[in-house]
């Protein structure tokens, strides 16, 4: 019985049924997209991808104060460089892997240009906070493009993440709102009308990612960097509307 019991131990214990399991901390507006990265990641690798998703700002605040995410998925391009630069994260591992296009989207309401927002019938625009989400900012400055940011501040409401801006939006507690396009397509995509905002209306969405520190030893975090450039990937990446950056 003894010898049965460590046969048993000893085959649960080969490398080939062993898996790592990798922490990502991935921007809102990338969530779902990250989503089914992370399952065909599982599927092909036997790896597990534990995800926390939230504002890009809100998550480096996060990592600075030490929590132990391995990968980080930013909605803009500086905090991963800013990252490797004060030593949280490894040295040449910082690179876009997504560029983001911003949406007016609106569950109710005909939105074919930035005049949508001049209805008689909106009260309440919902962006996200321009300090921590970088397609916040990207939305004040889309505003501006056409003269409307002074005349519509007051209806502006401001969400924490680009996640919370869809939510006020399709909730009702705004009528129209900028979210991310990548939350407008795939199969769980909400119904309504929306304007894609032309790219040079504000800065280029640059999303960048970078292995953390704590993550460099993990055979998972490094598979999960690898995958997330591969043609797979990349192709889910432009599914969601995202442009890829050349390679």
């Amino acid at each position: 019985m003894k010898r049965s019991l460590f046969l048993s131990v000893t085959l649960l214990l080969t490398p080939a049924a062993q898996a790592d399991t990798v922490n990502a901390a991935v921007a809102a507006n990338f969530a779902a997209p990250f989503a089914a990265i992370a399952s065909a990641f599982e599927k092909a690798t036997g790896h597990h991808v534990v995800t926390s998703s939230g504002s890009t700002g809100k998550l480096d605040a996060q990592i600075r104060n030490g929590a132990p995410f391995e990968i980080f998925l930013a909605a803009d391009r500086e905090r991963p460089d800013l990252l490797v630069a004060d030593g949280l994260a490894v040295t040449g591992t910082n690179a876009p892997y997504a560029i983001g296009r911003l949406a007016l989207w609106s569950p109710n309401l005909r939105v074919d240009s930035a005049e949508a927002l001049k209805q008689p019938g909106i009260q309440h625009i919902a962006i996200a906070n321009p300090k921590t989400a970088p397609y916040g900012a990207a939305a004040v400055q889309a505003l501006s493009r056409p003269g409307l940011l002074e005349s519509l501040q007051p209806k502006l409401v401001q969400a924490e993440n680009i996640a919370q801006t869809l939510q006020f939006t399709a909730s009702g507690n705004a009528e129209i709102g900028f979210v991310a396009l990548s939350q407008l397509k795939g199969p769980k995509a909400p119904a309504g009308s929306n304007w894609v905002v032309p790219a040079d209306w504000h800065d280029p969405i640059v999303q960048s990612l970078c292995l953390l520190k704590i993550g460099q030893e993990n055979p998972a975090a490094r598979a999960l960097l690898d995958f997330i450039g591969s043609a797979q990937a990349t192709a889910i990446i432009a599914s969601f509307g995202y442009d890829t950056p050349e390679k």
